[in-house]
This record gives C-alpha cells, structure tokens and sequence, in this order.
C-alpha cells in the first residue's frame, strides 16, 4: 500500500480534491503517471533478490506524490503545488538492521516532478521511470544504493472493485489501486561501497486518493506476495483505535491469471509473534498469520529489525519488511508486510 503521513497543518480539505467513485475505468499506460487532482498518490516496489553467492537481500523503494493544496490560486514557480518524497531500504540478514533513506522535495525547477501520462517521477538523481521493457529505479543512500531493471511478467492487477477499493465503510474512504505481481528484477546492490549483482522477484502497487483513512481508524496492515506457482495475494486490514479490524479486504490473482476478491468477513489476521524496537518502542507483530478465504498463510520475516523512521518526511513510524509465505512449515512464496500505526495513530 505504501505509507504517506502528513502533520495536520499540511493537510486540505478533502471536499476540495478530486473524490475516489466507483465506476472509473483505469487505463494504462495513462494511469501509470501522475493525477495531481487527487490529494495523495504513491508508487510503491518491494521485492526479495539474490546476488551470485546466493545471499538474500529485501528492498524497497516509494514515491510519494501530495498536494497541500487544491488550487492556492499563487502563480508563483515557487508555490509548492506538489510535494515530493522517497523513501527506500535494503534488508540484509548479514547486516540484521535495516538500512534506509529519506528525502523530501517541492516539484518543480528540475529537481523533482511526477509526470502524467506514465510513470516517471524523481527527486534529485533518485528516480522510478518507465523505460521500453518495464520500468526502472536508481537510488542511493548513505550506506547503500541499488540500480534495478523490472521487467513485468503479468498484466496489472486491479484491487477491490475493478480499481476502486475500499478503505472502510465510508463512501469517501477509498482509492484507486492496481498492482503488478511478479516483476523479474535485474541489476545491482551497492551495501558498504561493495557492488553485488542481483536478480529475483518484486512486487509494485500505485496507488491515489483524496481521503484515505476514517477516523476511527488507527493504520494499517498490508502484504503483497509474489506466490512459487505464479499466483499472487494482496491483503490488507485497516486497524480500529483498539487494533480490532474496522476493515479488511483481499484480492488473490491464481496461475491462470483469475482473480478473485474477497469481503472484509473473509479476511482474517492473526498476530503470531511480535517484537519490540528498541528505538520507539513500538511493538509489532512481525510474525502473522493471514486467512483470505480458504487460502491461509504464515508470513515470517526476513528479519525483526525492519522498522522504518521516517518521522523527518512524513512523520510516521512503520514497520516495512521482507517475509516469507508459508503453509505449515513448507514455503510457498515471498513478499513483503506493511504494519502502520504502532508507534502513534497515522494521520493521513
């Protein structure tokens, strides 16, 4: 799903953006760019790589598209109609903490911009862009930097209701959303100044709405599994102020590219084991189980220490790691699991 929190002084009235409605045929590659009539808009890759050793890494890299304000009506070059963010990190057991960087840049002058029509969005020399095969990204942090290739294996996945999903019970409380599962990755990880060529597998969601979160929700839960016979689930649960579910949803695409979306009374989450950040001391349940429908997963992570501080972009805490699937001992698929909201309440 992707993570973007802002302080309330940021925020606009939602009423002033463009609303999330059922019924609109998403369109590629036009929807694969920038819709800055909406408040809030990301893109999103997670995935699992191998180097020549055979050595695991997670990564994953978001870019964050809002709009504090509709239309302030200021011609200036200098009023910042859209604000630009990335965050992105690499899991490496070896190394047993995440490694992750974050920027923050208003669009415009070169430095930064998220273009309509097709994905291509950058701040500075970090980038995320269509090219002729897929789609490709280069980032570079302070201890770490990878250049990857991703090359789609599957036609978009569409979430919810043909695109349009539901984020509660709330007409308002919604989004536009398509995934590509299954993504063949190629290139290289730089972890320390040494350069390890990779290939695997990576998941990527875009994603756009004007109002995301209800209030009576707290955050969220999220997983996007690339599955060993070629399926794919995406699951997720919005999280009540008392951890209970306020809502939950699943869409599940089978080998023979079917899919099948599932109701909040068939998606069910279980917390299995949690660790605690020594840094937040938020708590997470980094180990959980995952039922939609009759399918039933058990997501194990990479690692425990896959906590994200982001607090200087966007002001949230989250837990965003790599995990393996599993059906009792035996490994199924791997993926990554998004856990929002144990830190603090996440104001979107």
């Amino acid at each position: 799903m992707g993570l973007l929190a802002l302080a309330p002084g940021v925020r606009a009235a939602q009423r002033d953006f463009a609303p999330v409605v059922p019924g609109r045929e998403l369109r590629f590659p036009q929807d694969e760019g920038s819709h800055p009539e909406f408040r809030t808009e990301w893109w999103y890759v997670t995935g699992w790589l191998e180097d020549a050793s055979g050595a695991a890494l997670g990564f994953q890299v978001t870019f964050f598209r809002t709009r504090p304000n509709p239309d302030s009506g200021n011609p200036s070059r200098f009023d910042p109609r859209d604000i630009l963010l990335v965050h992105a990190a690499v899991s490496d057991p070896a190394h047993g903490r995440l490694r992750h960087m974050q920027r923050a840049a208003r669009a415009g002058f070169g430095l930064a911009e998220a273009l309509s029509g097709r994905t291509d969005v950058h701040i500075d020399d970090g980038y995320l862009r269509a090219n002729e095969s897929g789609y490709a990204t280069r980032i570079a942090g302070d201890d770490f930097a990878f250049d990857l290739q991703l090359d789609p294996t599957q036609p978009p996945l569409l979430q919810g209701d043909a695109g349009f999903s539901r984020k509660g019970p709330r007409p308002e409380s919604a989004s536009y959303y398509y995934s590509l599962p299954h993504l063949r990755v190629s290139g290289q990880v730089t972890v320390d100044g040494k350069v390890r060529k990779v290939g695997g597998l990576a998941w990527f969601d875009h994603e756009w709405s004007s109002e995301y979160l209800a209030p009576e929700a707290l955050g969220w839960d999220w997983t996007g599994i690339n599955l060993d016979d070629g399926s794919a689930l995406m699951a997720f649960r919005i999280r009540a102020r008392d951890h209970s579910t306020y809502w939950a949803a699943a869409t599940l695409r089978d080998p023979q590219l079917r899919r099948v979306t599932f109701a909040p009374h068939e998606v069910e989450w279980t917390p299995l084991r949690t660790w605690r950040s020594p840094r937040t001391g938020a708590l997470y349940p980094v180990a959980t189980r995952v039922r939609a429908g009759s399918l039933e997963l058990s997501l194990v992570p990479m690692m425990d220490d896959q906590e994200n501080d982001a607090r200087i972009t966007t002001g949230a805490v989250y837990w965003e790691g790599a995990m393996t699937a599993r059906i009792g001992e035996r490994a199924v698929g791997r993926g990554y699991m998004e856990l929002t909201g144990y830190n603090r309440r996440l104001e979107m």
